[in-house]
């Protein structure tokens, strides 16, 4: 249909499509943009982005939250324009590196808690790198860098710095610039602006693979080094193939200590990986499934000690899980992923009084999971905590969900012949009218269906 449309346009000729398109321009700032850039000389179109950064920078009307998705259209546009009508590689990381220089001027003046704004820039740094893959004057790229970061008050410029090897610097420009960032931090009184520097080194340290002086730079920007710090040097050290001193600096974090513990086990992996320590890997893996059951971490396990051990393995853990006196909706959501359905029944049942229909989207889909698998009390037992969860909030926007609810109830009921203990329908409806009763909006909605 596209390629019939495509021809028809064609057919109907030039002066047509061009009249069309400038009667739509008087309607649409969008077409009015799309012309420009189409008839725009290369010359023309630096002037025009220049002429909208200024524009940028001068304004100081405030943009909300109503306005933001706006506000980030303009911005898109601009980049748009930009990759559409700039080619030669030098003055597309020109105009990108002053883009970054509009970030006070934006990010000053509006109400990104949406982070819409900070996506059109991590966008830019993207056109940066392609710009500044292509340019040869590696030299006056890296100039034009160390100006724009002399200052950095939203945090938004050093993603360029971090993206200095993708560019292709060579090690000796990026040594250059170290050294540059050093001199700044050594001369700096304001601590903040000090550390901003040393961060900046450390970002180019870490791409020239100088775990030493990465680690010597956050030494002389902290007072102390937290976990984070020590977590990150191991990884520096690591990526250079340093695995001894890598290992050295993660047992400085104290074995207990849960803070990123995720991130440092990650790191554990990849070193028994890279050492072929097989025993260390496997207890790891083991002890990551064990505190939380998941498809991925039995993969990983399995992936190590086999998929003949895959019985055995969810034997234990299963045990495990039906020991625990508290209900864990991710231990529920995994005996579900794996198909242990009737697993998955029994525990949720055992739990059925402690599934807190307060946690709506949890809550809802393993209903939905359970009666997809017929079966039809636990699923029920599900749908009475949700429904019983908005009558006793009395949350009237949510009445809707709590008929359709209750519906649900109703239909189900007939499925079931055995409560197993559990109330009937017939006596829980009773008592949830009996409690509930003067509710008469949610009522008037199940008489009603509406």
């Amino acid at each position: 249909m596209i390629k019939d449309q495509k021809q028809k346009l064609i057919d109907l000729g030039e002066e047509v499509l061009a009249q069309a398109l400038l009667d739509l321009a008087i309607h649409s700032d969008t077409v009015e943009a799309m012309i420009n850039r189409l008839i725009a000389t290369p010359d023309e179109a630096v002037a025009q982005f220049k002429k909208k950064l200024a524009s940028l920078k001068r304004s100081r009307r405030f943009i909300d939250w109503r306005e933001i998705g706006h506000f980030t259209g303009e911005l898109e546009s601009l980049l748009d324009d930009l990759q559409a009508s700039v080619s030669d590689p030098l003055t597309g990381v020109e105009l990108v590196v002053a883009f970054f220089g509009t970030d006070s001027s934006i990010f000053g003046r509006c109400d990104d808690s949406s982070g819409y704004v900070g996506s059109v820039f991590a966008r830019a740094q993207d056109i940066f790198v392609e710009y500044a893959k292509a340019c040869d004057d590696k030299k006056k790229i890296a100039t034009l860098l160390l100006k724009l970061c002399k200052i950095d008050d939203y945090g938004i410029r050093a993603a360029l710095v971090g993206s200095a090897l993708e560019c292709g610097f060579s090690e000796s420009i990026i040594r250059s610039m170290i050294a540059e960032f050093q001199k700044r931090a050594e001369k700096e009184e304001d601590e903040y602006k000090k550390q901003h520097h040393l961060s900046l080194v450390e970002f180019l340290a870490r791409q020239v693979k100088d775990a030493a002086l990465f680690e010597a730079t956050r030494k002389a920007s902290r007072s102390e080094l937290s976990v984070a710090s020590y977590l990150d040097i191991a990884r520096v050290y690591f990526e250079q193939g340093d695995i001894k001193t890598a290992i050295s600096r993660l047992k400085k974090i104290p074995e207990k200590e849960t803070f990123q513990a995720n991130e440092r086990d990650k790191l554990w992996l990849e070193i028994y990986k890279q050492q072929g320590d097989t025993e260390n890997l496997t207890r790891l893996l083991y002890q990551r499934f064990q505190h939380y059951h998941s498809v991925d971490r039995l993969k990983a396990l399995l992936d190590v000690v086999g998929d003949e051990e895959r019985d055995g393995v969810l034997t234990k853990e299963i045990a495990s899980i039906f020991k625990q006196a508290e209900l864990n909706r991710s231990d529920a959501n995994f005996l579900i992923a794996i198909g242990n359905i009737d697993d998955a029944e029994s525990y949720l049942l055992k739990h059925a009084d402690k599934i807190d229909g307060d946690y709506y989207d949890s809550s809802l889909s393993l209903a939905k999971a359970m009666e997809a698998e017929n079966r039809m009390l636990i699923a029920s037992l599900i749908y009475r905590n949700l429904l019983q969860s908005i009558l006793a909030r009395g949350y009237s926007k949510a009445y809707s969900h709590g008929v359709r609810y209750l519906k649900k109830l109703d239909k189900l009921t007939s499925f079931i012949e055995d409560w197993k203990g559990f109330d009937s329908h017939d006596k829980f409806k009773g008592d949830i009218y009996q409690l509930h009763g003067r509710k008469i909006s949610f009522w008037s909605k199940y008489e009603t269906g509406r």
